[in-house]
């Protein structure tokens, strides 16, 4: 292995210490006299003993520095060196030998052997303290002595780097000794996980502020080289943790230990760290955008909860409602389903916790949340529809539209108290939740309207004359529709309530223009009788409702009162206060409304309607148009040859007065 390899065995480990002076330490803490810079410097003078004129051989050498005889492996090391050099000196720079060429790679054999063990003693500093407290010192002078000989030949550079990457594969290798176990081992892995890495990291810097601060020159940084790789080391190890976390607790726990823990007197901000950790060198510094990725997850996993805890709401209603037909609680004379409070207790929860780690990050959980929440409204009615479709005919289908009415409503003011947060989503939520509230509404209008036609075609013939059966059916399901509308909530109440109230007036009255009944033999009185009767009753019924549609009140008493009058006087003397309320009846409506009353042709027919269109003219020139009724009321053909005959044709036969 080149020259020297005769000479005798090495010396004893046994050997000249160097002139450096470290801390006593005193009950485990460090007594650092106060003195200046220059004078901690002065204090780390090392005088290098002198270099043997021979070196010891090769594999002497190689030997020392196995067995950690650093200052004399290192100063026979440096004898080689400076042989190699003077051989090199004495050939010329550009000549060569084979015997310069072996001094050589020895000289690189045994600088990277010694470059290893040096690493090896700094990597095990922080596990083995005490062991190596004394060969520190020794670390500490070499790297020292070959940074004033760089650039010599013979020799290695980057020795201060090499320092730094041992210290970090050292806090490396502390951190891989953390207890870490799977996901199936325990449910908490990561928590407990990230707890023992806090307390492995200030067991680690406690060591180093102790133990090994005293065993390196100033110059060395040590405490804060240290800090700056934990951070480094610990953001490396944070990564593959990453690649292992799939649930929402352990993103959480993963981000609370980076924003808060790690800084906290749990970690960085520990009181035996102090006063020598800097509050400013405490933040873990990760790299790119690392932590935004880690956040990014986080809220795709709330996202996906709340999209797992939504189809639990569903199925929970499912069976504990929609199987056992259970009907719903009245709470505050509304009826109640416990749906929008679970939905927004645990949506607030997830802000809440996302609140606690990131005030920016509870924004983006908060928008990411209530972008799915806005799918829910369609996914809930598709499974209501489907099950209440078996429910048709019970009285539970109304009241469960009623309570989904309420309950979306509810959540909807809930939610409205995030609009500053996260406007867009709640915009959007509460279209989705307006249109969902107006088709259970409309669904409920469509049932009764459906329930209550065949009842209403039967009002205006000659079994309503006789028979109160079919009204009073009518009355029943407005009554109980009434009794649903005392449980919902008031606004949507009310909106139901009046097109309810609109679709009875408007088909009872329909009924007069179809020309299907006329009251013959002054049978006209009795069915006025009853008309008006029948309307008392629907306007009680509308009024204990609170409709707020006061204008369809009056028609049918106007009607009623034509129906009933004797001469054609009386009859005209009422046409003016129906157009009053009324300015869009037509001609057509009031033919019919005299058709059933059983005037169906004659002169007087003909005058009662030349006065309407009079009255009309009058009135439009007013201009007074609230209301539009009769507009949407389609009277029956009248197939009588003289009913539309033009009125000049009778005028002759009229008297002037």
């Amino acid at each position: 292995m080149g020259s020297k390899k005769e000479k005798t065995a090495p010396p004893t480990p046994k050997k000249e210490q160097l002139e450096v002076v470290t801390e006593i330490l005193i009950s485990g803490e460090v007594r650092t006299p106060e003195v200046t810079a220059g004078a901690l410097e002065e204090k780390w003078a090392y005088t290098l003993p002198e270099i043997p004129l021979a070196p010891l051989s090769v594999m002497q050498i190689y030997k020392l520095i196995e067995m950690e005889v650093l200052e004399e492996a290192y100063l026979n090391l440096l004898s080689l060196r400076l042989e190699f050099q003077h051989d090199q000196k004495a050939l010329g720079e550009e000549a060569s030998s084979v015997e310069l060429s072996h001094k050589e790679k020895d000289l690189n054999l045994l600088y990277r052997a010694l470059w290893n063990k040096l690493t090896d003693i700094v990597r095990q500093s922080c596990a083995l303290p005490s062991r190596n407290k004394e060969l520190l010192v020794l670390v500490a002078c070499i790297i020292e002595e070959e940074e004033k000989r760089e650039g010599d030949l013979g020799g290695m550079v980057g020795w201060r780097k090499a320092w730094r990457e041992a210290v970090q594969e050292g806090l490396k290798d502390t951190l891989k000794g953390v207890h870490l176990d799977s996901h199936e081992q325990s449910t908490s892995w990561l928590a407990v996980h990230l707890g023992l890495l806090g307390k492995a990291i200030v067991e680690d810097l406690e060591k180093v502020k102790i133990e090994l601060v005293s065993s390196y020159p100033p110059s060395f940084n040590v405490f804060e080289t240290y800090v700056s790789s934990c951070h480094e080391v610990v953001g490396e190890h944070l990564k593959g943790l990453l690649g292992k976390v799939t649930e929402t607790k352990d993103y959480h726990a993963l981000l609370d230990f980076i924003i808060h823990r790690y800084q906290s007197e749990k970690v960085m901000g520990s009181i035996s760290l102090q006063p020598e950790l800097k509050e400013e060198q405490r933040t873990l510094t990760l790299d790119g955008d690392f932590l935004d990725q880690i956040k990014t997850g986080y809220c795709s996993r709330m996202q996906a909860d709340v999209r797992s805890s939504l189809d639990k709401v569903i199925e929970l209603e499912h069976e504990e409602m929609w199987k056992d037909s259970r009907k719903p609680d009245i709470d505050e004379d509304l009826y109640n389903s416990h749906i929008h409070m679970d939905i927004w207790t645990n949506i607030k929860g997830k802000f809440q916790a996302a609140r606690g780690l990131d005030v920016n990050l509870e924004q983006k959980v908060m928008c990411t949340c209530l972008d799915e929440l806005n799918k829910f409204p369609r996914r809930f009615e598709s499974a209501f529809v489907e099950w209440s479709s078996a429910v048709l005919d019970s009285p539970l289908w109304a009241i469960y539209h009623v309570t989904y009415i309420n309950s979306f409503s509810a959540l909807k003011e809930h939610m409205e108290g995030y609009s500053e947060s996260c406007p867009q989503q709640v915009e959007q939520l509460g279209k989705e939740v307006d249109g969902l509230i107006h088709r259970l509404s409309q669904a409920l209008v469509e049932h009764f309207k459906t329930d209550v036609k065949p009842f209403l075609r039967r009002m205006m013939t000659r079994k309503w004359l006789s028979s109160d059966e079919d009204f009073q059916q009518l009355a029943k399901r407005v009554e109980t529709l009434s009794q649903q509308c005392k449980h919902m909530s008031p606004q949507h109440a009310q909106e139901l309530v009046s097109e309810v109230h609109y679709f009875v007036v408007k088909e009872y009255i329909s009924q007069l223009m179809k020309n299907n009944y006329s009251c013959k033999n002054r049978k006209n009185e009795r069915a006025a009788s009853k008309m008006s009767e029948q309307w008392g009753e629907l306007r009680e019924l509308f009024q204990e409702m609170n409709s707020e549609e006061n204008w369809l009140y009056p028609v049918g008493d106007h009607l009623s009162k034509i129906v009933g009058q004797k001469t054609k006087s009386e009859i005209k003397n009422n046409l003016k206060p129906l157009i009053d309320d009324y300015p869009d009846i037509g001609k057509k409506h009031l033919s019919a409304v005299l058709y059933f009353r059983g005037m169906i042709r004659g002169r007087e027919r003909q005058v009662i309607l030349q006065k309407l269109t009079e009255l009309k003219r009058l009135h439009s020139n007013a201009g007074n148009m609230q209301h539009a009724f009769f507009t949407e009321i389609q009277p029956a053909v009248n197939t009588d040859c003289l009913a539309n005959m033009p009125f000049s044709c009778f005028s002759v036969l009229i008297p002037e007065s």
